[in-house]
């Protein structure tokens, strides 16, 4: 076995394995079944730094930024407009090379820009305290319902089927560890079947998992669903979209308990997945059972204004049975830019944001539904993203239209059967309405389309 990039000399690696008891690297791993240890890989010969650097390039032109054509891609990761002040907080030094705030004597800004993202998540939902992040959306749905389960002390989850999928698989997977009993409650018109619910609300559940606006963008009556909730004695968790919310009411307000979801509309691209930034906020009497870490303020010796981690409740830092949670760290970096895009947005900037994309979203499905073969899949009211029914097949309509630079959407036959010919369509303040009607033109252009209008 070659050992041409470890540091250790013949004779250390012959003491290391006399003191483990074999005598040779292949004794050591002799467990393994040979033909995992033994097999060819297809590594090129070397090449020289330019090489590899041409190499290199070449592979990454074969991506297509969406910045470089005309997106409706949305589905939980959405293309918007980062002002430039993020960036220049971003990369300076001292927030780059910063690591976890321990040490509060030495992490003040670090610590403070924590507790600001808390704060202005805490505004935005409507609830009483915030976490330092989590690692994304949908790890954050899991987190929320074994909050859920150990505050009830009920072993079920109900989730609504029009929470993202991705979401709803993270879920599952994270529920197969302490084999926790997750339920879908379906949907009936593209919306949340209340009777279906009503059934499912039994004495065992711990909360109703549910999405504002939802993957298929439907916004519904949310204080008639939080009382059904709570008369069953359930708590009522809600995965939101933060940009949605300087157009529709706080979450706090309609009363969900802990609210959840994905940051990356603020400051963070979409970058081809990743990374990305979780919140998670809940009601004050909650607080020790979320999972994490929370920043507070305080004051140090001289009486000054300060900022410490007030609660780790991280496995590490305590004893395992009475751990809420193996998250062990928080996505700093991307919360930063996340605090910065809010704080130069501000409420009116909020709300503007959101007002341009629910009118481009609703002013867009206007002119595609009267297009001949095309409608709206959902009779129910949306924020900046719609369900649009084809008249042809829709992956290979996402394929005719990226030909011609234009993503119009997510074909959601992949997840939902039934809108096996449907787009998911998203629209946001970086989709002009010069690209709204280059997307109806071309739509309509469709040789598919065209059969149509003949007929």
């Amino acid at each position: 076995m070659p050992f041409n990039y470890l540091p250790h000399t013949e004779a250390e690696r012959l003491e290391m394995l006399a003191r483990i008891g074999v005598a040779s690297i292949d004794d050591l791993y002799q467990a393994v079944p040979d033909s995992l240890r033994h097999f060819e890989l297809e590594i090129p010969p070397s090449a020289s730094e330019l090489e590899v650097n041409r190499r290199l390039s070449s592979l990454a032109a074969r991506n297509v930024p969406t910045s470089q054509v005309n997106s409706f891609l949305g589905a939980g990761a959405q293309r918007r407009y980062a002002p430039a002040a993020v960036d220049w907080v971003l990369h300076r030094s001292e927030f780059l090379t910063a690591y976890t705030p321990y040490q509060p004597e030495v992490a003040q800004g670090t610590l403070q820009v924590i507790y600001e993202f808390q704060s202005l998540i805490c505004q935005m939902t409507g609830l009483d305290v915030a976490n330092a992040s989590l690692y994304d959306g949908s790890t954050a749905v899991p987190e929320a319902a074994f909050m859920a389960m150990r505050i009830t002390r009920r072993p079920r989850v109900l989730i609504a089927r029009d929470v993202h999928p991705e979401y709803r698989e993270v879920l599952a997977t994270y529920a197969s560890g302490p084999h926790a009993d997750i339920a879908e409650v379906p949907l009936s018109g593209g919306m949340l079947d209340r009777a279906r619910l009503a059934e499912l609300l039994t004495p065992e559940v711990a909360c109703l998992v549910v999405q504002v606006p939802s993957f298929l963008g439907t916004v519904q009556d949310m204080h008639s669903l939080a009382e059904q909730v709570h008369a069953a004695g359930a708590l009522l968790v809600v995965v939101a979209d933060p940009t949605s919310l300087g157009i529709l009411e706080a979450p706090g307000a309609y009363g969900a308990d802990i609210v959840v979801g994905e940051a990356q509309a603020f400051g963070n691209a979409v970058a081809f997945g990743g990374p990305y930034v979780g919140f998670m906020a809940c009601r004050e009497t909650f607080a020790r059972q979320m999972p994490g870490r929370i920043v507070g303020q305080t004051l140090d010796s001289r009486g000054q204004r300060c900022f410490t981690l007030t609660m780790q409740t991280r496995e590490q830092h305590i004893r395992r049975e009475k751990a809420t949670s193996n998250i062990c760290t928080n996505q700093a970096l991307n919360a930063l830019a996340a605090t910065v895009h809010m704080a130069v947005l501000g409420p009116t900037g909020l709300r503007d944001l959101g007002r341009i994309g629910l009118q481009r979203a609703h002013a867009l499905a206007e002119k595609l539904a009267r297009l001949p073969g095309f409608s709206l899949a959902i009779d129910a009211p949306f924020f900046n993203e719609f369900v649009l029914r084809l008249p042809a097949d829709a992956n290979a309509t996402t394929t005719a239209l990226a030909e011609r630079g234009i993503l119009p959407g997510v074909a959601l036959g992949h997840w939902y059967p039934e809108y096996a010919d449907c787009l998911l369509v998203s629209v946001t303040e970086l989709n002009t309405p010069e690209d709204c009607d280059r997307l109806v033109d071309a739509l309509a252009d469709l040789p598919a389309t065209r059969s149509v209008v003949a007929r």
